[in-house]
């Protein structure tokens, strides 16, 4: 099975769907690396004006693999994480417009990929999840930068603290999302909206996308900070015990110390 169907919706536009639909298109290796390949091919097609990320099956992406994680040592976490911000650095410099069709939901990783897009297009039914710190892990895929510009330092911090899902309604309020709409229409919607990016001119467009994002603050995206944070918790005790609350559908006790 492709783990990245790959297509042309619209001319000038592609689209990538995330295709591990069984697993609510989780990330796993494979799926970076395909991604991470096909972006790198849009980017440098003179023929693509705009890409569409998704999910098959109607499902956005349900973030990192999670048994895949546990267990790491400290280098193949370390390997972990530089395979992942290859794509978000990629993402966050790409030239082109990026939009991102939201159904269902987009959680941990998955919500990174989506903000890491020009414009977001959610489903009134879909959320944004940001599960981390019940997990005993810190957010990763460029989140707390892309949060921070979107909705600004103190909203994400309630966000990443608070934990709960962001619906479609509350993701356009704060400024994570661009678009809601009903939930039938949202892959329709995004095509229209990546025709309409398609046209603007490229360079322009390129030029203006560096100027904003210096202008946040967040140029860099400090990815060597959040790998180092990251490998910390993914090698420590707390994410096993956010990984076993996790599998047993409990809440986790960080207050003692992981068997």
């Amino acid at each position: 099975m492709n783990e990245l169907l790959v297509d042309h919706p619209a001319p000038y536009v592609r689209r990538l769907l995330i295709n591990r639909p069984d697993a609510r298109n989780a990330i796993n290796a494979a799926v970076r690396d395909s991604l991470f390949s096909a972006l790198t091919a849009a980017r440098d097609d003179d023929a693509i004006r705009a890409i569409i990320i998704g999910g098959a099956g109607g499902f956005f992406c349900a973030g990192g693999d999670l048994p895949s994680m546990v267990g790491m040592a400290r280098e193949a976490a370390r390997d972990r994480m530089a395979d992942g911000h290859r794509i978000v650095a990629l993402l966050w410099t790409f030239p082109k417009p990026v939009i991102a069709a939201v159904e269902r939901a987009a959680a941990g990783a998955g919500a990174g990929i989506a903000l890491l897009a020009d414009r977001v297009v959610m489903g009134q039914a879909a959320n944004l999840l940001f599960p981390f710190l019940r997990l005993g892990l810190v957010p990763d895929w460029g989140l707390i930068q892309t949060v921070c510009l979107r909705a600004g330092q103190a909203r994400a911090s309630q966000i990443f603290l608070d934990g709960k899902p962001v619906n479609a309604e509350a993701a356009v309020a704060a400024g994570l999302a661009d678009l809601a709409i009903e939930d039938d229409a949202v892959m329709t919607r995004a095509i229209e909206e990546s025709e309409r990016l398609a046209a603007l001119p490229q360079q322009a467009f390129a030029r203006l996308k560096i100027l904003l994002r210096q202008n946040s603050g967040t140029d860099p995206l400090n990815l060597a900070k959040e790998a180092e944070a990251q490998v910390a918790c993914l090698t420590g005790p707390e994410f096993v015990e956010g990984y076993a609350a996790f599998k047993e559908k409990r809440s986790p006790d960080f207050r003692k110390k992981a068997e």
